[in-house]
């Protein structure tokens, strides 16, 4: 049996429809954290079972009966360490046979803030002694994409990351290479560096909205203080805000660049090109 956490996340979900692709879903075990929000996995013939990585105890009962299990990170920044020692101790009393753990891109030199976090939990999947794989994930697209909108309203795409290049690919193909590490035998001890096979920067992307938009767009560089008061300044979360503008100044560092190619050669294809996700939101 093959557990996915997050199973109704953005990932999470794009995660079950590529698995679908090669495992019936009779082996597929969904964990959630509302089990109301997994009605249509439900219906696919998926299980679905209940847990919070608050909570050791509840994902316990859940990794019952387990094989592999895919630890898709939290997205609680600054919880994420005591959330995944949670599941991985879960996983240790359940005798989960293997993880797949989606880590941050270089996270052992990665000069963005989020590594910590993700260095800390590659280091306790190692002292748990159950065989695992790091997917060391880039930036998705649409992180980038989600500014897209505002960007073409006001012609100015704002960030901090200068003219640094930024290997993104799409959550669909991440997820693609999860899929295939988790339903796979021969990935134990793997380490992914996962980035899209086109690199870009913010200005290029800027210019690609205007491009097919027909609309003027300009990328706007802006010094992290700056950028982290302009997304405070338009209603996002205090944390979530500096996370981002550290984010894109590590990306001026090189942090989201990886020309390596492994992500295609894990999944079998190019990666989703800019230009293509780009007109996907359009």
């Amino acid at each position: 049996m093959i557990a996915i956490t997050g199973a109704t996340g953005q990932l999470g979900q794009h995660v079950i429809e590529s698995l679908l692709k090669t495992v019936s879903a009779s082996q597929i075990v969904a964990i959630v954290r509302n089990a109301a929000k997994a009605t249509a996995l439900r219906q696919q013939g998926i299980t679905v079972r209940e847990a919070d990585y608050n909570n050791e105890a509840a994902f316990t009962t859940a990794l019952q009966g387990i094989d592999k299990l895919l630890l898709i990170s939290s997205s609680e920044v600054g919880q994420r360490s005591a959330q995944h020692r949670n599941v991985i101790n879960a996983a240790m009393a359940a005798d989960v046979k293997f993880i797949a753990y989606t880590s941050l891109l270089h996270a052992d030199r990665s000069p963005l803030g989020l590594h910590v976090e993700h260095v800390e939990t590659e280091k306790m999947l190692a002292d748990s002694g159950i065989p695992h794989t790091l997917l060391r994930n880039g930036w998705y697209t649409e992180n980038y994409l989600a500014s897209a909108p505002a960007a073409l309203e006001h012609g100015v795409f704002i960030g901090a990351a200068g003219e640094g290049k930024i290997a993104s690919a799409t959550r669909a193909d991440y997820a693609a290479a999860a899929a295939r590490v988790i339903s796979e035998e021969g990935h134990a001890g793997q380490v992914y560096e996962l980035a899209g096979d086109e690199a870009w920067t913010l200005s290029q992307l800027a210019a690609e909205l205007a491009k097919q938009s027909g609309k003027n767009v300009v990328y706007q560089n802006l010094s992290e203080a700056d950028f982290a008061a302009a997304l405070k300044g338009v209603g996002l979360p205090a944390g979530l805000a500096d996370m981002l503008a550290d984010s894109d100044v590590g990306a001026s560092n090189g942090g989201l660049f990886d020309d390596s190619k492994t992500l295609s050669t894990l999944i079998g294809r190019s990666t989703t090109l800019l230009a293509e996700s780009v007109k996907n939101i359009l």
